[in-house]
This record gives structure tokens, sequence and C-alpha cells, in this order.
């Protein structure tokens, strides 16, 4: 009676778990069907936690990302005047603590904001269509990024 009990809980668990793997790949590929992602730069913090944050036209710059169905990227920033682009590849990741956008630039570049020399950065996905950035780790800013308009086959600007 046991072996019969186990059998069924191991079956049980298996097509829960094959499941929740189909409903996430569900998730991804429709999310990857929507069109353009325009996600952006809506918080900025310092290392010193004593400071609040900052939001809106008091930080230091303004910045999006735009990510396109074909899992390409662009990211824009705007400082001081100057708008800056660096553009690459991202795919979603899960990682021992959460899921993560993963973005992957063909070469080094200043606007990537990570703790490595790798030419990647990784923002940690929040419920509520928000993506916070993984840069803090290593004292550079704490920066969260709000999804702010989707549009079917067009780029957002």
């Amino acid at each position: 009676m046991k072996y019969f009990i186990f059998g069924w809980l191991l079956l049980f668990t298996a097509c829960s778990t094959q499941e929740d793997a189909d409903l996430e790949a569900t998730a991804k590929k429709s999310n990857s069907e929507e069109g353009t992602q325009k996600w952006e730069l809506v918080e900025m913090s310092g290392s010193n936690s004593s400071v609040p944050p900052s939001t809106g036209n008091n930080m230091e710059w303004q910045e999006y990302y735009l990510l396109q169905s074909d899992n390409t990227f662009t990211k824009v920033r705007e400082r001081d005047g100057t708008t800056r682009e660096a553009s690459g590849t991202y795919e979603y990741v899960t990682l021992s603590d959460g899921e993560y956008l993963e973005l992957t630039y063909p070469s080094e570049n200043d606007l990537i904001g990570n703790c490595t020399s790798e030419p990647k950065e990784h923002l940690f996905v929040e419920p509520e269509d928000k993506l916070v950035g993984t840069w803090q780790a290593c004292d550079g800013p704490g920066l969260v990024y709000e999804k702010v308009e989707s549009s079917q086959g067009s780029k957002a600007s």
C-alpha cells in the first residue's frame, strides 16, 4: 500500500513540476510576443541609506530599456544634455534567489551597470512590473525600473 501511495505522490509531483515549467514557458513566450516593452528608470538611490532615493528629474540621469520581441534590447541614457545608447540581447534566467533579466552587450561599455568586468547586466524581476538593478551590491547606485508602455510590433520611444 505504501508503494502505491508513494507512486501516486511521485506522479503528482512530476506533473505539478511539469505544469509549473509549462506555465513559466508560456508566460515568457507571451511576454516576448507582446511587442516592444519599455522599462523606465523611476528611482535611484546611493549606498548611504540615510539619504532618501531620488526620483524623476532629481535623478543623476534619465534612462530606459527597450526590449524587443526578438530578444534584442536598447538601453538609452540621458545625462547632462547628452543621450547615449547601447544594445545587445536579453533573456530571462532563474538564479538561486529568483528570476532575472539578463542583458548581454557585444562588448564592454560604460553604460553597463554591474559588479564585474563582463559585458552583462542582471536586473531582478519583481512583481508589479518592476526591475531592480544589482549594481548596488558593489557600491553602485540602486536603480529601480518600471514597465511604462508596450506596443505591438513597433519601437516605443
